[in-house]
Formats: structure tokens, C-alpha cells, sequence
């Protein structure tokens, strides 16, 4: 016998206003995405070294550059009575050098010109040579050989010879100093640029991208860039020093900025006569270079150090 079931035990279809309760998921927390820019800065921090040669630039670049608004003599203004004073003068902290023109003002004048030409033509050295060793290092073949071995006819000689040479041929004044240390830079930063580029060329990443059709040019500046920029920044930080250090030996040798404009190298030059009569004048522009050129190397080591995410 069929047995009937009940009216009352039929299930009720569900109707569109209820809901159905689903089990919260717990979500995870959101993970803080850091630049690698960023926590190269938070290591760098960490440094006392590269802290105290990075306060010293800052200190010395904000004096270079608000020195009209400091209140100082006249750099330019000559006084032979009071030629050669020692340091301690009244009025003359650091005493005047050999036409009675005030040391302390000099040395902060002179910082504008030797920073600039620190500066100057090793960012522009950077931008060149690190394009031409990125465009060397991924077209590889013929053109990396061709660019390569032209590159290595500048590279072949020693940087100092090379300045001097082009210095001579294009004669004295700021401006063929800045190309003559720029065209000494450019081999040496487009090595770096293609021996990292030359290494990145055949990553997993930069395949995959070749894969999808993307075009060189996007490729380069999306991957190969972002690589290589870390590389070519630490070597170039590295040449400011050597910069500042090469525009002070050419301006000594009367190749580099004219009199009676300030910078060091020249104030050696003019110094250098009255160094057995005032010694100490003689040698504080020396001992700017010198300080100026070891926090630059300490700073660049200190950067180095911090972008090693190995380390």
C-alpha cells in the first residue's frame, strides 16, 4: 500500500526575502608594500657614517648656495694692506690670502663653483652613458660591438691624461671643463650600464616579455631600466668625488675656471706662492677638497651598502 504523507510535513519553498547566512572568512592582513627606493633610505638611515658625511654636504651645499644672503665680504674685493692675515683677524675669520681677500668668503664662494663642477658632469655623464650601455647591452651582436669598442678607444686612456688633453685643446673656462670631465666620465659609466644590461638581457621576466610582442624600447624602460639604475647610481656617486678632485687639479693648472673667480683648485694655485709665509691659508682650500671628496666616498659606500638587499 502507498502510505500518503501528511499536508503539514511538505517543505516550504524558500521565499526571495530570506537570506542564507554564510561563514564570515577572516581575512588576512593587508601586507604593506615598501619601494625598493624606500627601504634603501630606511637602511641608509641606519649608517652614523653616511649620516654625518650626508649632514656635512647638506650643510656645506646650503651654505654654497645661500652665501649672497650670509652676510660675508665681497670675494672678489682686494685689500693690500691687509694681505695675508693670519686666521683669527678681526673681521677675518680665516684670515686673506695673498691680495688681502677674506679667506671664509672665498671658501664658500669657491664651494659653489667646485660642487657644480662635482656635480654637473657626472649626472649628465650618467644620462649618456647609461643610455648608450643599455642600448649596447640589449641589442648585443654587431651593435654592441661597435658601440663597445668606441667606447673603449676614450676608456683605453687614463682619465687624468684625458681631461688635461681635452682641456688644452678646447683651452681654460668652466664650460670646456664640464665637457672635458663629462666625456672622461661616459666610458667608464657606459661599461657599467652594459655589463648589467648584458646580464638582465636574458632574465625569465624580460622573455616573457618578448613573448607578449612587446617592443624593445617598452621593454627597456619597464625592465631593463628599473635593473639598472641601482648599478649605474652607486658607480656614479662614486665619480663625484672624483670629479670635484679632477676640476680643482685642472683649475690648478690654469686649465679649469679663470681668475679672479673663486674655486678651489684655482685658490691652490694662487696659494701656493705664500705657502712658506702663511701656511694655513695656503692649505684650507686642500683641506675642503680633501673633506668634501672623502664624505662623497664615504656617503657612496654608505648607499652601496644600503641597496645590498643581500646584506
Amino acid at each position: 500500500m502507498s502510505q500518503s504523507i501528511p499536508l503539514n510535513s511538505v517543505a516550504e519553498p524558500v521565499s526571495s526575502s530570506s537570506t542564507i547566512a554564510s561563514p564570515k572568512v577572516p581575512r588576512s592582513p593587508k601586507k604593506v608594500s615598501r619601494s625598493f627606493w624606500v627601504s634603501t633610505l630606511r637602511r641608509l638611515k641606519r649608517d652614523p657614517v653616511a649620516m654625518v658625511c650626508a649632514f656635512i654636504l647638506l650643510v656645506l651645499v646650503a651654505l654654497a648656495i645661500f652665501a649672497p644672503w650670509l652676510g660675508l665680504d665681497d670675494p672678489n674685493k682686494m685689500s693690500i694692506v691687509k694681505r695675508l692675515k693670519p686666521i683669527g683677524t678681526p673681521g677675518h675669520l680665516l684670515g686673506t690670502d695673498e691680495l688681502g681677500r677674506d679667506m671664509l668668503s672665498r671658501l664658500i664662494y669657491g664651494a659653489r663653483l667646485s660642487l657644480f663642477t662635482g656635480f654637473a658632469p657626472v649626472v649628465i655623464a650618467t644620462l649618456i652613458g647609461g643610455m648608450i650601455g643599455m642600448i649596447a647591452g640589449f641589442a648585443g651582436g654587431r651593435v654592441n660591438m661597435i658601440i663597445m669598442r668606441t667606447v673603449d678607444v676614450f676608456y683605453a686612456f687614463p682619465s687624468v691624461l684625458l681631461a688635461v688633453a681635452i682641456s688644452t685643446i678646447m683651452g681654460a673656462g668652466i664650460l670646456n671643463t664640464l665637457v672635458a670631465l663629462t666625456l672622461v666620465f661616459i666610458p667608464s659609466i657606459a661599461r657599467v650600464s652594459e655589463s648589467v644590461t648584458t646580464q638582465i638581457r636574458n632574465q625569465d621576466f624580460v622573455e616573457a616579455a618578448r613573448a607578449t610582442g612587446a617592443r624593445g624600447w617598452m621593454i627597456m624602460r619597464h625592465h631593463v631600466l628599473n635593473n639598472v639604475t641601482g648599478p649605474v647610481l652607486i658607480y656614479a656617486s662614486s665619480l663625484i668625488s672624483v670629479s670635484i678632485v679632477m676640476a680643482s687639479g685642472l683649475s690648478f693648472l690654469g686649465l679649469g675656471v679663470s681668475p679672479p673667480d673663486a674655486e678651489w683648485g684655482l685658490m691652490l694655485n694662487t696659494l701656493r706662492s705664500s705657502i712658506y709665509v702663511a701656511p694655513m691659508q695656503a692649505i684650507l682650500p686642500g683641506i675642503m677638497i680633501f673633506v668634501t671628496s672623502m664624505c662623497f666616498n664615504l656617503l657612496s659606500d654608505g648607499l652601496r651598502s644600503a641597496m645590498d638587499v643581500k646584506a
